[in-house]
């Protein structure tokens, strides 16, 4: 009965702070893991979790949009790859954490697609010879019209098709996307609101 009050105050974000940081004490594997996923436990609080021998717990920690750069950092080197991946494509993962995870083929991916990741790594992940890095690239909001014009001319038409998802995709890269030979690259450039009507 205590482990059901605690876990239904775990995950009330109304909980007081000082009610939450205790219940990180918790024998409840599902008390952690519901506290590391609420909105109002404390980044201090957050970082004693992402030490938890649960790994559950720890990507809840890894996946909460509070948790601070410094405790990414550390989860970052995790034995978990899934961990990995939610801090590649965490808002508060630091630059310096999203170029050692870029080293790390598994993860490359979703540092791909995090807008921290610097403009001159996205350059040259947007070269790699894995499809989807590339494909992670082209949807990521903060790549220039260079990059995503040389990738709107990729041999894979997967990749084609996330140049033509991107909303920042210049119309005149759509017009040309649209008339793509691939069916599959032109249904999505259809569907960019970007794209301009009279090719559409």
């Amino acid at each position: 009965m205590e482990t059901e009050t605690d876990l239904q105050l775990a995950n009330n974000t109304n909980t007081p702070a000082d009610v939450l940081d205790k219940l990180a004490s918790s024998q409840s594997d599902a008390v952690r893991r519901a506290l590391a996923s609420n909105l109002s436990v404390s980044t201090a609080t957050l970082d004693k979790l992402s030490k938890d021998e649960n790994s559950f717990v720890r990507v809840s920690v890894a996946a909460n949009v509070n948790t601070a750069s410094e405790t990414l950092a550390v989860l970052g080197k995790d034995e978990s790859g899934l961990i990995r991946e939610f801090v590649a494509e965490h808002l508060n993962t630091s630059v310096e954490t999203l170029l050692i995870l870029s080293m790390d083929s598994g993860i490359v991916s979703w540092v791909a697609g995090n807008p921290n990741t610097p403009l001159g790594l996205l350059r040259k992940l947007s070269e790699n010879e894995n499809e989807f890095v590339r494909i992670s690239v082209s949807v990521n909001p903060n790549i220039t019209d260079d990059i995503l014009d040389k990738l709107s001319q990729d041999h894979d038409e997967n990749v084609r098709a996330a140049v033509a998802k991107n909303l920042n995709t210049p119309a005149e890269i759509l017009a040309r996307l649209n008339k793509d030979a691939n069916e599959l690259v032109r249904e999505v450039a259809v569907e960019n609101p970007n794209t301009p009507v009279e090719t559409a």
